[in-house]
């Protein structure tokens, strides 16, 4: 029996529900290829509909402009790899070893998840690194948030958190941890494989070397509250 994974996401994100539709799904599927492929400053709604054999017409009935897709993307990426957290952590009792999970589910390798068959998360992990800040710096972030369109990561960054708090309930800084290890996770992996000067993998280029230094950051920060 094939097992499929379902993401709910904010309405505000969409015209109409990518999910609920082929056209919809071909519209995530090819978003994400193409942005994987050129990045995201030369992506758009004319190319996406060429590369689906669409029209700009039957994509704009779904997403107002690129940067929606955008941060529809990082949203429901940050919702499925917190998913992918809970659900590696459920069992393990031992809050250091759940937080070296954690570690290593956000700067490891990301494999597809075969049960989503219109995205793959190994390119969309690709995405997030070097594309997903610009969801947020942005004039518009101030009303993105109240329409709750960063929610995904802010939940994560909650979860991550209580991690630590439970690692060490006198840490004052769970939140700002969690949302360090986040980003420092994506930038090194970035710096590691594009500008090499700026971290101590460049020469090697082996992700777990990131997941060591995390590790390092992360529990010689907490051991010292």
């Amino acid at each position: 029996m094939e097992i499929q994974l379902h993401v709910n996401m904010n309405e505000k994100l969409f015209l109409r529900n990518p999910e609920q539709s082929e056209l919809g799904r071909k519209i995530i599927l090819h978003s994400i290829q193409l942005i994987h492929k050129n990045g995201f400053e030369v992506f758009t709604f004319k190319k996406l509909a060429k590369e689906m054999g669409s029209t700009e017409a039957g994509i704009y009935r779904y997403f107002e402009n690129k940067h929606k897709v955008l941060i529809y993307l990082t949203a429901w990426y940050w919702s499925w790899l917190e998913y992918q957290v809970s659900f590696q952590t459920n069992n393990i009792k031992d809050s250091i070893v759940k937080l070296k999970v954690v570690i290593k589910l956000l700067a490891g390798t990301v494999e597809d998840d075969i049960r989503t068959a219109h995205i793959d998360e190994r390119c969309l992990h690709q995405i997030i690194i070097t594309e997903s800040s610009k969801t947020y710096l942005t004039k518009n972030v101030s009303q993105d948030n109240k329409d709750q369109l960063f929610k995904p990561y802010k939940d994560l960054c909650a979860v991550i958190g209580n991690i630590i708090i439970e690692c060490n309930p006198n840490y004052k800084y769970p939140k700002s941890l969690a949302s360090t290890i986040i980003e420092v996770a994506h930038l090194q992996n970035f710096f590691m494989n594009n500008l090499p000067s700026l971290t101590d993998f460049g020469s090697h280029k082996d992700e777990l070397e990131i997941v060591s230094f995390l590790e390092d950051l992360v529990f010689s920060s907490i051991s010292k509250a």
